[in-house]
């Protein structure tokens, strides 16, 4: 323990440093942020970072790697916590756990403030006047209640401004899904019944609304009205069916139950929602972990990450022991407003629910651990291919596309272990080239990329593949000469007819390579090239499109909207205004012989 090269003295640190609660952030160069931490005794938590023996094969490695700490004083361990998760969430420090799940979840959202309210799926801020039933996992999970509703309660779902502007009812009567409020088939009481019987289903208070449509069907049959009787008989059919699928046994409230499950460098954490007794679906996610964490720590910084700032049940049911059960309750009921119970150990039924959401999650980790095996085969093939020192971890792909010249794209797409890394994907509109030129739209593309990836913009690839012949990798090739770069590079030349599995393989020393259509490494060359060629089509069609329907007129400079709505309007149409010449030109109020010489030339080159 002592100074750094920095100059930051440990022990100097540690001597002054204090006993409250807080956080602390291990720093590294440039003032990277690698891990975010919090204590009870900031003392004692940091300083058992520097002590020789006892850390972690991981801790060692962050430790060679930090040459500053700074700390946040708080005056709570809660407070700590909160804290911790905001700055976890906003620096994603790559030595802490972190959820990458950014989206709201979706509501069951039932309106109030008209006469026939709308029950519709809600995402987003919960501002409008009405109740809000969930979170559901997902959107299919609602719209699967919406789907089941309305079958039974046929409450509206239509938006307000087709409500708003019917003069018939719609096919949704037809098919009996809506007993159509638009035109008044239904009065203001009836509508409110079927309302507040959907609230009490959505409620969990199935056995109400049963019992008491049984009791309206008796009445009705006994009046002899056997078609109400048999609509009420109905409803309760679909009632039971629904409790039959979506109910838990001996559960009326609202709590979630998770299970962790790590192996193979995957973590998955496996959350199933249950609202008012009923299991509204269940959803998998793949928290990031560095190496040797164990499941206890990664449900932890889940069940910080997740619920902090989010509507949090009575009570979550886990698969495992948390080391931090107290402080998470203390602060997870001061944010709910209510008391949540964390239960680790459960039996009986609930037992049976936890072991489910386990194995769930050991199903999802064994797929995504099979599914990296098969990526990590194709790019063990290839570098077996290629004949590569080095192994692969990350290839760049390039591709042109243009229609006869115009419109020139380059696309640049990235690859990694896990398949595509779509936020490294790039897009280049070509300029200044001889039109269908491709080696040169080529070497401006590479030129553009390499350039700031050489300043530190990015990071370099293992392996380039070039779509294209000798041509497009030579001009490749010069390019990352200029750089200095010796990255090894493939150009993916079409085989006869095109056909997939017959590709020449043009590598930079000059050599020709052909691979059997069955090696997986060919599989991952043509995966990546289609994905370039879908990525530079897209652009090119986007850009081409735009072109065609701007005017010459908006890029003459002199010559905005209003001058161009005069020049259209004086001349009937753009059409005209090219036939024209300079001194036509001239004679619209504001154009200057050097505007009308340019507006001229815009259309006929540069002479007159």
């Amino acid at each position: 323990m002592g100074s750094t090269d920095s100059g930051f003295d440990a022990s100097e640190f540690l001597r002054h440093l204090t006993s409250h609660p807080g956080v602390y952030r291990m720093l590294g160069n440039d003032g990277e942020v690698l891990y975010v931490g919090k204590a009870r005794n900031l003392k004692n938590r940091v300083s058992s970072y520097f002590r020789s023996g006892g850390l972690s094969p991981k801790t060692q490695v962050l430790m060679g790697q930090v040459i500053n700490v700074e700390i946040t004083v708080t005056h709570t361990e809660s407070e700590a916590l909160i804290l911790e998760n905001t700055l976890i969430k906003s620096l994603q420090p790559r030595y802490n756990i972190l959820l990458r799940d950014d989206k709201s979840y979706p509501y069951i959202y039932l309106s109030s403030s008209q006469t026939y309210p709308r029950l519709t799926l809600h995402r987003g801020a919960r501002k409008a006047k009405g109740r809000y039933f969930g979170p559901y996992p997902n959107a299919t999970a609602v719209r699967e209640s919406l789907h089941l509703l309305q079958k039974v309660f046929r409450v509206r779902q239509c938006e307000d401004s087709f409500f708003e502007n019917r003069s018939r009812p719609c096919l949704q009567y037809q098919i009996k899904r809506c007993t159509a409020p638009c035109v008044e088939l239904i009065s203001p009481a009836a509508y409110a019944e079927d309302v507040r019987h959907t609230v009490q289903f959505l409620e969990g208070r199935n056995s109400e609304v049963i019992d008491e449509l049984a009791q309206r069907m008796d009445a009705a049959a006994a009046a002899l009205e056997y078609e109400e009787a048999a609509r009420y008989r109905d409803q309760i059919v679909n009632l039971r069916h629904i409790q039959e699928r979506q109910y838990v046994s001996g559960e009326r409230g609202d709590l979630d139950i998770l299970a962790v499950v790590a192996a193979g460098g995957v973590a998955c954490v496996q959350v199933f929602y249950i609202r008012a007794g009923r299991n509204l679906g269940n959803k998998a996610f793949f928290p990031r972990v560095p190496g040797e964490t164990v499941p206890g720590e990664i449900l932890s910084a889940f069940v910080t990450q997740y619920y902090l700032g989010r509507e949090v049940p009575n009570e979550l049911l886990v698969n495992i022991d948390l080391p931090d059960a107290e402080l998470l309750v203390r602060v997870l009921s001061e944010q709910a407003g209510h008391t949540v119970v964390l239960s680790s150990r459960v039996r009986g039924e609930r037992a049976r629910w936890v072991e489910m959401a386990e194995r769930n999650a050991q199903h999802a980790v064994q797929a995504r651990v099979s599914s990296r095996a098969g990526m990590y085969q194709r790019y063990e093939a290839l570098q077996l291919a290629l004949g590569l020192e080095e192994p692969v971890a990350r290839l760049e792909c390039f591709d042109i596309s243009h229609t006869q010249g115009e419109a020139t794209v380059a696309s640049c797409v990235v690859f990694g272990l896990e398949g595509a890394v779509k936020s490294d994907y790039r897009r280049f509109n070509i300029e200044g080239i001889e039109p269908g030129d491709d080696y040169a739209a080529m070497a401006q593309a590479l030129l553009r990329r390499y350039t700031r990836i050489s300043a530190g913009e990015g990071v370099l690839p293992d392996l380039i593949l070039i779509d294209g012949g000798k041509g497009q990798l030579s001009a490749a090739r010069r390019v990352l000469d200029e750089l200095q770069l010796s990255v090894p590079m493939v150009g993916v030349a079409k085989g006869p007819e095109r056909k997939a599995g017959w590709e020449v393989l043009h590598l930079r020393d000059g050599r020709e390579l052909r691979l059997a259509a069955d090696n997986p490494g060919l599989h991952l060359i043509q995966q990546v090239r289609d994905e370039a060629h879908r990525f530079a089509i897209t652009g090119h069609r986007a850009r081409r499109g735009r072109s065609r329907t701007e005017s010459p007129l908006e890029a003459i400079p002199g010559i905005g909207p209003r001058r161009r709505q005069q020049l259209l309007r004086q001349f009937g149409g753009l059409r005209e205004v090219a036939r024209a010449g300079v001194e036509d030109l001239l004679k619209v109020k504001g154009v200057s012989r050097e505007l009308a010489q340019a507006i001229y030339n815009a259309f006929h080159g540069d002479g007159q």
